[in-house]
């Protein structure tokens, strides 16, 4: 962003930071920081499995009807959402944070609160971001707030594990009107990322007659098939830059230690920072896949052993310029609040999808202090998370702008 731009950013947060009812707006999110606390707990309590988020989507489309958005919807994919109709002429953005957990059906979601920290699974990753965006639509109805352009609030599906981006997916697949994106997720009020990380996630399964281990022998294993291909993958050469990995998550095969294994299978994740790097590792991999049944066969010079893959996982990389309108707005809303931005590396987010068919979006961070995510020792710590939210009800005014105070910056 040039001088020009940059110096409209400031005068454009100057005039909104002057605003009595921004600054109404400021004051109530800090006092309604109890009541985003509660709702946090509310949700957490609600389990979202991967693929069964609706009763947890179905809690949050009703929370956002309490809240008098219009159009409150729940779409077929499962994303609950609902409309701030802007006041004036500006952009139509949508603020999202994701529905879903890593957890599987089941799991013991009940919230404990340990001297002011809550401990469950999925208490921060997302569900205290679900929590601060119902926290900055209150502020927009107690300060009657009169945004420029339309705001779509909601919760997608699908951002974690085996979703792939299945919300968001959707969502802007039916929208085609949407300017910009935020999500918020992540730890870190005062992040920001801007670049996204793709990936293609494959499940590998070998599939031969299999037989006894001794009577048998001679007859080409899925399993040892999965070893060549294993050991062949492992020894992969990847770039360091741009960033590059591969990893095989999770195995599975064979019925017996006396048994030549019928089938045997892995779980494969593929990453990088380009898509052209991501495309060559995968071209690598999949003739690593291939070769391994080869082998096998050859071995025992036999031709039944058989390879399926399956790539059930496609998040595309993307990139944007750190001058962005859109990045450039989300720091100087930090900066408004006496912090300094930090811009990220890299990461796979509900941001990827929108950014790689060039719709501008970020992912912003939360407040308070987070620790082991993805596991059932989760945990936050609430304190001073009211910043974030501040933070958030800066970046979107603005980017939609506020009527008779300041212009959309998008």
């Amino acid at each position: 962003m040039n001088k020009n731009n940059a110096a409209t950013v400031k005068e454009a947060f100057d005039e909104l930071l002057n605003d009595t009812a921004i600054q109404q707006a400021l004051a109530f999110i800090e006092q309604d920081h109890q009541r985003t606390i509660e709702e946090q707990i509310a949700l957490t309590e609600i389990p979202a499995p991967p693929f069964k988020e609706q009763r947890r989507a179905q809690n949050f489309m009703e929370r956002l009807e309490d809240l008098g958005l219009e159009d409150v919807r729940m779409d077929n994919e499962g994303n609950a959402y609902g409309l701030r109709k802007g006041q004036g002429q500006g952009p139509k953005i949508f603020v999202s944070a994701h529905l879903d957990t890593v957890f599987p059906e089941g799991t013991d979601t009940t919230v404990h609160d340990r001297e002011g920290v809550l401990h469950a699974p999925g208490i921060g990753d997302d569900t205290r971001g679900l929590a601060e965006l119902l926290a900055v639509v209150r502020a927009f109805n107690e300060a009657e707030i009169k945004n420029s352009g339309d705001i779509i609030f909601g919760g997608t599906v699908g951002e974690e594990g085996a979703g792939d981006l299945r919300g968001v997916k959707a969502f802007f697949t039916e929208h085609e009107d949407i300017d910009a994106f935020l999500s918020l997720d992540g730890p870190g009020y005062n992040f920001i990322t801007y670049l996204a990380t793709g990936s293609y996630r494959y499940k590998v399964t070998y599939k031969g007659p299999g037989g006894h281990s001794f009577a048998a022998f001679g007859t080409p294993s899925a399993t040892h098939a999965l070893g060549r291909a294993m050991a062949a993958i492992a020894d992969l050469e990847t770039p360091d830059q741009p960033k590059t990995t591969f990893s095989i998550g999770q195995i599975s095969g064979g019925t017996s230690v006396n048994a030549i294994a019928q089938e045997a299978s892995m779980l494969v994740d593929l990453r990088s920072n380009d898509q052209h790097e991501l495309d060559k590792l995968e071209e690598r991999f999949l003739a690593i896949v291939e070769e391994a049944a080869q082998a096998e066969n050859a071995r025992w010079g036999d031709d039944r052993l058989r390879v399926e893959t399956d790539r059930f996982g496609n998040r595309p990389p993307a990139s944007q310029s750190a001058d962005e309108p859109i990045v450039q707005v989300a720091s100087a809303a930090i900066r408004a609040l006496g912090a300094e931005p930090q811009l990220k590396e890299p990461s796979s987010t509900d941001a990827n999808y929108p950014m790689s068919i060039g719709i501008p979006a970020i992912t912003i961070g939360l407040g308070g202090e987070f620790d082991k995510a993805h596991t059932l020792e989760e945990w936050h710590d609430p304190k001073n998370g009211h910043l974030a939210i501040q933070k958030s009800l800066m970046t979107i005014l603005g980017l939609v702008g506020v009527e008779k105070v300041s212009p959309p910056l998008l």
